[in-house]
C-alpha cells in the first residue's frame, strides 16, 4: 500500500468540512498503524490522539502557533499532518524520522522532546517570549495525565496562575480523573459548558450587556456572579480554577466537533486556559483499545494479527525475577518504580509482595528521596529506573541518600546505547553523573549471572549501589565464555592471552561482544586481549597492572560518554604510574540518534569491524 493514499494538505484542514475531518482522521489513523506495524513505535497514545491533533492544526496556525506535547510520543498525527506522511515510512530507523518531537525535522517541532513534566514550562516560557515581543502568537502544551503525576507540572502550574497570555494546555485524560465528578448535574452542566451554542450565546449576551449605557458593564458582572453562585451550588469547583486558571471541559477529545467548540473558547479568553479532555486510549485499532497497555510502545508486529508478546528472557525480566528470589529471603527488601512497572521487570514482584512495591507516577525526583526513607527506617529499597529518566534524581541522591549515608540499590535499565527512541531516551550519560559522588559503587554486568552476583553484593553493601545494564537480552558466545577468567568475585575478568597480548582491549558492559569480536578478527596478525570490568567505580587500578604492563597499546572501548567515563577515570590514574605503552579511547563525545542498535554501533564506531580498523591505525601511527 503506498503512502500517497495518506497524503495530507495542512492548508486544506481548515476549509474542511466535519464529515471530511472525520474522513481525514482516519486516513491518519490508517497511517500510523501502517508504520508503527512495520518499524514499531508508540501506538496506543498516538490512535487515541488523532482527532485532537487534527483539531489543533484546524483551530491554530502552526508553526506561527506553537505546538508543545509533553513527552511527545503522541506526536504521529501531527508529523502526517505537517509533511512528514511519506517519512513514516522511515519511523524511528537511523537516518529517519524520529518517534519524538525533533526541531531538525521541521519547523512544526519547535524542540526535541522526550521527557514527561517540562511541557508546560517550556510552553510558559514560550508564551512570555511572545508577550514580551508583541507576538499574539498562541501556544499549546499537549500534556498527557500520566505527566500531572510530575512534581515539575506543578511548578509550572503554580507559575501560570491569573497570566494574561495566549497559552492553552490541553489536558489528555485517557487513564484517570482529573476532577471528581459530582454526579448527573455534573455530567450535564459539562455538556452544556462544552457545547457551541452555548460559547455563542454567552459572548453575545457579553456583547448586548456591555452595549447598554451606564448600566452594561454593571449587569454584565452581576450575571457572571449569578452564574459563579450557581455554579458553585451544584457544581464543585476543581484544582485549576482554584488557583487562578481559566478551566474548559471535560469534552470528548475524539469528538471533533465538541473539541473545536472548546478549543475556540479557549482561544477567546487571553489568559492560561486548561482545556480537559478525554480520549480513548488505542482509539480504532480493536487489540490496542482492549490492551492499551500492551500497545503503549511496541516492536514490528502483523497489524492483522496485532502484537505477540514475546516470552524471551532479557535483562529487565531476569533483574525482575531475581529480585523476587531475594525477597523471598529477605522481608526488608522493597521496590520501587516510576510508572514503569512492566518496562522495568517488577510485574511479578508487584503481583507477589504487592506490600512492598510502590509505583510512584512519573516522578523519579520523589522516587529517590521515598527510597531514602524507607532506607532510613531499615528497609532494603530497590529502585528500577531507565537510565536517561534517572538523570532527574541526581540531587534526591547526591542530598537525600549519599550525604545521609543510607543504602540503596538504584537499578538503571537501558544504559548505553538504546535503539529506536533516540537522542532524548539514549543511557550514555549515567555513569559520568553518578560516578561524581563519593562512596557509590557501579557495576555493568554483561551477563545474567554477573547481574545476579551484582544484586547480591549490593544488597549486602552499606552503601549506594548502581547496576546498570542494557535493553534486550544477553548475547555472549560459548566460544567468549570459556575464553574468560574471572578474578576478584567476579569484579573484573580477562581473555587468557591478556596479560601476555601485544595490545589490551579494555571494556565492559554488552559492548565486550564486539571488543572480543575484533579481537578475533586480528588474532592473525596481532595478539591482542580482552579485560572487561564488572565493578566500574570505585576503579582498582592495583588489580589491573599487571595486565599493563609490556603492552604495545591499550585501548579503550566505552559505550557511555567520554567525559567522565570508566576510560578517562582510569587513565587519570595510570598517570602515576610507569606505563609505556600507547592509549587510546574509542567512547563516545556527542549526542546519539535514533536507529537500530547495530546500526548506531556503526555509527559511533562502536562495532568490531571498526575497532579493529582503529586498532590497525593506532599501532601504525
Amino acid at each position: 500500500m503506498g503512502s500517497e493514499k495518506y497524503d495530507v494538505d495542512i492548508n486544506k484542514i481548515k476549509r474542511m468540512s466535519l464529515s471530511e475531518l472525520e474522513a481525514l482522521s482516519q486516513n491518519i489513523r490508517d497511517r500510523i498503524i501502517d508504520a508503527v506495524s512495520k518499524n514499531g513505535g508508540h501506538l496506543a497514545s498516538n490512535l487515541g490522539m488523532v482527532e485532537p491533533t487534527v483539531v489543533l492544526h484546524k483551530v491554530f496556525n502552526s508553526p506561527e502557533d506553537t505546538f508543545i506535547f509533553d513527552v511527545s510520543h503522541q506526536c504521529y498525527a501531527h508529523k502526517i499532518i505537517t509533511g512528514r506522511s511519506e517519512a513514516m515510512d522511515t519511523l524511528r530507523k537511523y537516518n529517519g524520522i524520529s518517534g519524538f518531537m525533533n526541531k531538525n525535522e521541521s519547523e512544526h517541532d519547535i524542540l526535541n522532546e522526550g521527557h514527561s513534566g517540562s511541557s508546560i514550562s517550556a510552553a510558559l516560557g514560550i508564551a512570555e517570549a511572545n508577550r514580551i515581543k508583541k507576538n499574539d502568537s498562541y501556544v499549546v502544551a499537549v500534556v498527557g495525565d500520566g505527566a500531572l503525576t510530575n512534581g515539575m507540572i506543578y511548578e509550572a502550574l503554580n507559575n501560570c496562575s491569573n497570566k494574561k497570555l495566549n497559552l492553552v494546555i490541553l489536558i489528555n485524560d485517557n487513564e484517570m480523573s482529573i476532577s471528581r465528578n459530582v454526579g448527573g448535574l455534573h455530567n450535564y452542566f459539562s455538556t452544556i459548558r462544552t457545547s457551541k451554542k452555548y460559547f455563542r450565546f454567552k459572548r453575545r449576551l457579553e456583547m448586548v450587556l456591555d452595549r447598554i449605557p451606564l448600566i452594561g458593564k454593571h449587569l454584565a458582572g452581576l450575571c457572571k456572579m449569578f452564574k459563579d453562585l450557581f455554579k458553585r451550588l451544584f457544581v464543585k469547583n476543581n484544582w485549576f480554577e482554584n488557583i487562578g486558571l481559566v478551566y474548559l471541559g471535560p469534552v470528548d477529545g475524539n469528538n471533533i466537533e465538541k473539541l473545536t467548540a472548546v478549543l475556540e473558547e479557549a482561544k477567546t479568553k487571553q489568559r492560561v486556559t486548561i482545556v480537559h479532555m478525554t480520549t480513548k486510549k488505542g482509539k480504532g485499532y480493536k487489540f490496542a483499545e482492549e490492551h492499551p497497555e500492551i500497545y503503549h510502545g511496541v516492536a514490528p508486529f502483523d497489524k492483522n494479527e496485532g502484537v505477540k508478546i514475546s516470552k524471551k528472557e532479557n535483562f529487565s525480566s531476569y533483574m525482575g525475577k531475581e529480585l523476587c528470589r531475594f525477597a523471598e529471603e529477605d522481608s526488608s527488601i522493597c521496590a520501587i518504580t516510576a510508572a514503569m512497572c512492566d518496562g522495568t521487570g517488577l510485574t511479578e514482584f508487584a503481583n507477589r509482595f504487592p506490600e512492598r512495591y510502590f509505583d510512584v507516577g512519573i516522578a523519579e525526583e520523589h522516587a529517590i528521596t521515598f527510597a531514602g526513607g524507607l532506607s532510613a527506617s531499615g528497609m532494603k529499597p530497590f529502585v528500577a529506573l531507565y537510565s536517561t529518566f534517572a538523570q532527574r534524581a541526581y540531587d534526591q541522591l547526591f542530598h537525600d541518600v549519599c550525604i545521609q549515608n543510607l543504602p540503596l540499590v538504584l537499578a538503571l535499565d537501558r544504559s548505553g546505547i538504546v535503539p529506536g527512541d533516540g537522542v532524548t531516551h539514549q543511557g550514555i550519560f549515567d555513569y559520568s553523573i553518578f560516578s561524581t559522588l563519593p562512596n557509590v559503587t557501579i557495576f555493568s554486568p554483561e551477563s545474567y549471572s554477573e547481574l545476579s552476583l551484582a544484586m547480591k553484593e549490593s544488597f549486602a553493601g552499606d552503601n549506594v549501589s548502581i547496576i546498570r545494564y542494557p535493553r534486550g537480552s544477553e548475547n555472549i558466545p560459548a566460544e567468549a565464555q570459556n575464553d574468560f577468567e574471572s578474578f576478584d568475585n567476579s569484579h573484573y575478568s580477562a581473555t587468557r592471552n591478556a596479560s601476555d597480548a601485544d595490545v589490551l582491549i579494555v571494556t565492559y558492559g554488552r559492548i565486550t561482544q564486539q571488543a572480543y569480536s575484533a579481537a578475533q578478527k586480528l588474532k592473525k596478525d596481532i595478539s591482542v586481549g580482552v579485560l572487561k570490568l564488572n565493578k566500574i567505580c570505585p576503579i582498582n587500578i592495583d588489580a589491573y597492572m599487571p595486565f599493563f604492563r609490556n603492552k604495545k597499546l591499550i585501548y579503550f572501548v566505552e559505550e557511555g560518554i567520554k567525559n567522565g567515563g570508566v576510560s578517562e577515570k582510569i587513565v587519570a590514574q595510570m598517570r602515576c604510574e610507569s606505563i609505556s605503552a600507547k592509549i587510546h579511547i574509542n567512547a563516545l563525545d556527542d549526542y546519539l540518534p535514533h536507529g537500530e542498535l547495530d546500526d548506531l554501533l556503526v555509527h559511533c564506531g562502536l562495532d568490531s569491524n571498526s575497532i579493529a580498523e582503529e586498532i590497525i591505525s593506532v599501532l601504525k601511527n
